[in-house]
């Protein structure tokens, strides 16, 4: 359920290459949660950097949520970027597994589209 990629690349690196695979791959970056700053922010201190990138395909975005507009609880697609130790991983639920989850399997063909652009996405921000 879990896809993951480990990268020498700090939390930074690995987001500015996030963005730049992102446009290559058809996606957009809507927003980007920084939850160290956010955390710091309301007292409590998180020891590593935790970047979520929410992603989006607009046209794949209408497709699946003109068929069920329940999905809208599993969109954007969020990517993390988190450090741990000397390594920086980057993860992200599968949109398969997350669309299985809502009972439209005629959406398997565009989840699979929207995985193969994040696993392409993360894969180049890792620097594989």
């Amino acid at each position: 359920m879990l896809f993951e990629r480990t990268t020498r690349r700090t939390p930074l690196e690995a987001g500015r290459a996030l963005e730049a695979a992102a446009k290559k791959n058809g996606m957009g970056v809507l927003t980007i949660h920084n939850l160290k700053e956010t955390m710091a922010k309301k007292g409590v201190e998180l020891s590593g950097e935790c970047l979520i990138y929410e992603v989006c395909n607009p046209v794949q975005a209408k497709r699946v949520l003109e068929a069920n507009p329940s999905i809208s609880t599993a969109l954007p697609c969020r990517i993390a970027i988190v450090e741990e130790g000397n390594q920086t991983k980057i993860s992200t639920i599968k949109p398969t597994a997350l669309l299985a989850l809502y009972g439209n399997p005629e959406l398997k063909p565009v989840a699979e589209e929207v995985e193969r652009a994040i696993f392409a996405m993360i894969s180049e921000a890792a620097g594989d």
